[in-house]
């Protein structure tokens, strides 16, 4: 067991949960950052928070934002963490295009903000900058540590400063300082409008007569799908390595939206055609349309591999969403995460 301190920003979001009831396994102590909303967004963290007042807490939760300078400074001398992992952003790639400034202000921004508080309170934090594979848009795949950036949109613009700045301050001032180029990593915790989970929780929709119709954007767009809570795992790894570094990570294969589409609605034996519509609202004004990981310096030097693939993490998630609106699943998702012994993460198809 652990007496180590964590910081999560972003906690209530799918890898800040996941991130946290990892960490609190292997028994830290766990603070989390979440802003101040006149209702409650904490339901991906319900299950693991234990009120301060009994006994076995070990889960903390502090209101504030990564757009105030002077509270981030404050909360981070008072914890003192030893390891702080910045997950929070605007991180939403069509939003971005509506909310550039917004966007740069919070994802960009926002890590120069925490790692200045972390300059400043000279509390010695092992810091881990969540970038993103969006970061090298228009590049060659594959893509890996050394390939070059080319953003295709205001959010993967402001990761890029984010990362550049997270570098600097690892070389100026000698902190620990991990980026994690992560691809994409989805689960059933992930939010409705990103296309993964529109997907799935429309198919199960559709199975409950809610819904009729799918309406989607660029079918075509190729991504490296991952399972989210296998990348949290590879985010603590960089943090325990002698030497802070940068690492991508992702499965090493990449499917369209239009497979993810076949192979979620063929899991429950209907024709995606029936269903699935393209509205040229979704489309973004420059896409990105193949991404593809090399994360052949995470094997080799975290040795850090993941284990859930594209079709398995389709169905885990088409299980799960099934599950939420009260149907019976095929049940393959069950039986992946049996076989993968993911028994650390609680989901609707781990509960009895």
């Amino acid at each position: 067991m652990s007496n180590k301190k964590a910081l999560i920003t972003g906690i209530t979001g799918q890898d800040g949960s996941y991130l946290a009831e990892f960490l609190l396994s292997k028994g830290y102590e766990v603070h989390g950052l979440m802003r101040k909303a006149s209702t409650f967004n904490t339901q991906r963290i319900d299950h693991i928070y234990i009120d301060p007042h009994e006994s076995g807490a070990n889960l903390y939760l502090h209101y504030g934002d990564i757009s105030d300078a002077g509270q981030l400074t404050n909360l981070i001398y008072d914890i003192k963490p030893d390891e702080l992992y910045h997950l929070a952003a605007q991180s939403h790639v069509m939003v971005s295009f509506d909310m550039p400034e917004n966007t740069g202000n919070i994802t960009g921004l926002g890590t120069t903000r925490i790692l200045e508080a972390i300059r400043k309170s000279g509390i010695k934090t092992r810091f881990y900058q969540a970038s993103s594979s969006e970061m090298f848009g228009a590049a060659d795949p594959p893509q890996n540590e050394k390939s070059r950036f080319y953003p295709r949109s205001p959010y993967a613009a402001a990761k890029i400063y984010a990362y550049w700045i997270s570098v600097n301050y690892r070389e100026a001032y000698n902190l620990f300082v991990a980026n994690g180029i992560l691809f994409n990593h989805e689960s059933p915790r992930r939010g409705e409008t990103f296309v993964s989970r529109k997907i799935t929780m429309a198919l199960a929709n559709i199975l409950s007569k809610n819904q009729k119709r799918l309406y989607l954007g660029n079918l075509e767009a190729k991504r490296d799908w991952g399972y989210a809570p296998e990348y949290v795992e590879a985010m603590w790894l960089m943090l325990q390595q002698d030497h802070p570094d940068d690492y991508v990570i992702g499965t090493g294969e990449n499917h369209s939206v239009k497979e993810f589409v076949e192979e979620a609605f063929g899991y429950v034996g209907l024709n995606w055609r029936d269903y699935v519509e393209v509205d040229s609202r979704y489309f973004r004004p420059t896409e990105v349309e193949d991404l593809l990981a090399d994360a052949s310096k995470a094997k080799k030097n975290l040795g850090w591999e993941p284990k859930v693939r594209f079709k398995d993490l389709v169905r885990i998630m088409v299980d799960c969403d099934m599950k939420l609106l009260g149907l019976d699943p095929p049940g393959e998702g069950k039986k992946i995460l049996k076989k993968h012994n993911i028994h650390w993460t609680q989901n609707l198809l781990t509960r009895e």
